[in-house]
């Protein structure tokens, strides 16, 4: 936010999420980008369909909503389109939305503007399985503010771009999405999309058309070198992420929209667990959202808005396995308590939760919400895309919350195989303690609550 509408960052300048911009935003506040996400992702939450006349209208009194009540910012198109709209809901809200967004194309021959493109991940969630209705959905949602076609093209191929990298961790479905535009426009995105993979990210200003704001994020992405997998050196392949939207803020001009569409199709290629945890701890925004509350919307759409079989995610308590409770203090930090799910953080003194797997709403609900993060860690081999960088982020959000003076609760369900996993790096990068002393330590003070570690997680800790 602090970037928007400036010059290109200087070469090796490293972005701050400071706060600021338009809003002003409150340091690592989200902007309207993901907050008009957050207004799509409320219904396809549901599970409903986004292609029908119910859902669009939700949609867009969410929309109406977000105007009155939360949006710090508003681009100017979507502003005019919004405007507009005279009644807040009901049946035709979006039939009159999509008629003002008609009238303000045929009075300024305008309406290809970012504000779709910038919005439109929720979309591709709700389709995985079903790229033509994907198509529709993206391009009825885009046509609510955004009369243009361009803009519901690009809509359509990110989406497409998104549902490809989630089901196979590639970027290719981006342009595989040129098959799902009308025929007589290929030829110019797949021209768009190659001037885009020639040029630095920097050179597709002004970007608040959505073309070049395209071109923007996807020059980020494609222009940005995978790191290689050398965890013992701190270099993980997921950390793309984070270099490609370095990459797209410091191309200047509508940074937080081109960094929002980056962010959409990066997330979806190294899913949540490669947003470091310093960053899933502090970010929130309208209406009152956190990190694990978008991770919600996120898996109820990609569901059909179905909960598994315990309720998750979105159930009061997360079930609790058949153990008692653990209260053992870290054996180099007795400010770290290595727990489980049936831990009291009162009882452990803490002021801090690493939660090392799956959580209720109200779980920890006596420790303040930034001070309660989850790691996405699955205890099963095989299992988890980036586990390396996962305990290590873990491990070092343990050491960030120690040094802010907090008594930390690190735990995972029963306390038997993440915990110590976790506790393990920290021993290895908070003191000169070598890996495998670290893990025997552990196995000591933990084998009469069953110490059960993972091979996989061993290797883990060893390698880094």
């Amino acid at each position: 936010m602090p970037y928007e509408f400036q010059p290109p960052l200087a070469a090796g300048h490293q972005p701050e999420m400071c706060g600021g911009g338009l809003g002003p935003y409150a340091p690592v506040e989200y902007s309207d980008d993901t907050q008009m996400a957050v207004c799509i992702a409320e219904v396809s939450a549901s599970g409903a369909d986004l292609r029908s006349s119910d859902s669009l209208d939700r949609i867009a009194a969410n929309f109406l909503r977000w105007r009155r009540e939360g949006a710090s910012d508003i681009g100017a198109q979507t502003r005019q389109v919004l405007g507009a709209v005279s009644h807040p809901d009901g049946a035709g809200l979006a039939a009159a939305m999509r008629d003002a967004a008609t009238d303000l194309h045929r009075r300024t021959g305008r309406s290809a503007g970012n504000g779709s493109l910038m919005r439109t991940a929720p979309v591709a969630l709700a389709y995985l399985g079903r790229p033509d209705a994907l198509a529709e959905a993206a391009r009825a949602v885009s046509e609510l503010t955004n009369h243009d076609v361009l803009a519901g093209d690009a809509c359509v191929l990110w989406c497409s771009g998104i549902r490809r990298a989630i089901i196979d961790a590639t970027f290719d479905g981006v342009r595989e999405g040129l098959d799902l535009v009308p025929a007589q426009r290929r030829d110019q995105w797949s021209n768009w999309l190659t001037e885009a993979e020639s040029k630095a990210p920097e050179q597709f200003r002004p970007n608040g058309f959505v073309v070049p704001a395209l071109q923007a994020a996807w020059s980020a992405i494609t222009h940005t070198a995978v790191p290689d997998h050398d965890p013992a050196r701190g270099s993980f392949a997921c950390q793309h992420l984070q270099h490609a939207l370095t990459a797209a803020v410091c191309a200047g001009d509508d940074t937080d929209t081109v960094a929002a569409i980056a962010g959409a199709l990066l997330g979806a290629r190294w899913g949540s667990s490669a947003v470091p945890l310093a960053w899933q701890r502090v970010v929130h925004g309208w209406p009152t959202l956190r990190a694990a509350d978008l991770i919600r919307l996120a898996v109820l759409t990609a569901q059909g808005g179905q909960t598994d079989s315990t309720g998750w995610p979105g159930c009061a308590r997360a079930p609790r396995q058949p153990v008692g409770p653990l209260l053992l203090a870290h054996p180099h930090d007795p400010g770290v308590i290595l727990g489980n799910l049936r831990t009291d953080a009162a009882a452990a003194h803490a002021s801090a939760v690493v939660s090392l797997c799956r959580v209720g709403c109200d779980d920890f609900g006596d420790v303040a919400a930034a001070n309660r993060v989850s790691a996405w860690l699955v205890d099963q081999p095989g299992a988890n895309a980036h586990p390396h960088f996962v305990v290590d982020q873990a491990a070092r959000l343990v050491a960030q919350l120690r040094a802010e003076g907090r008594v930390v609760l690190l735990h995972c369900a029963a306390g038997q195989s993440r915990t110590p996993a976790v506790a393990a790096r920290y021993t290895t990068l908070t003191t000169d303690t070598p890996a495998p002393t670290a893990l025997s330590e552990l196995r000591q003070l933990l084998g009469t609550h069953g110490w059960t570690l993972n091979p996989e997680l061993r290797q883990v800790v060893e390698e880094l």
